[in-house]
């Protein structure tokens, strides 16, 4: 599918993502997607390698990491440097697009921190309610 064409052929409104089947959801479930905040997040300090990443993103799988670092990868977020040693040595870094997320991504963050006692004590008074 080509950006800004349904696969009808017919244009989407210039980035819409309130029209079904725009292309920016795409990119929006790219960014808001846990793992996605997390590795951008760990990169806005530097240049990683695989092994540091998953050391640092605790929780997430060998899998998940990969296929995480790939989209973001395909999305021009992320680059990919294999350096021609023995053993070979791959690293990780954020592109120019790629640093742009770092501030949105962190006030995310930031967010989710400041309100966490009061989102848990939401989940816990509705929980209440609809065992009730």
């Amino acid at each position: 599918m080509r950006l800004g064409t349904r696969p009808d052929g017919t244009p989407y409104p210039e980035g819409d993502p309130y029209v079904d089947g725009c292309p920016t959801r795409h990119i929006l479930d790219r960014i808001g997607d846990r793992w996605t905040v997390l590795v951008v997040g760990v990169l806005s300090g530097g240049t990683a390698r695989f092994s540091e990443l998953r050391r640092r993103v605790e929780g997430i799988s060998q899998k998940m990491l990969t296929q995480t670092l790939r989209e973001l990868e395909r999305d021009g977020l992320v680059t990919r440097t294999v350096h021609a040693e023995v053993p070979v040595r791959v690293e990780y870094a954020l592109t120019d697009a790629g640093r742009t997320l770092t501030g949105p991504l962190k006030a995310l963050e930031e967010w989710s921190v400041q309100h966490l006692s009061g989102v848990l004590a939401a989940r816990e008074t509705y929980d209440d309610r609809r065992t009730a």
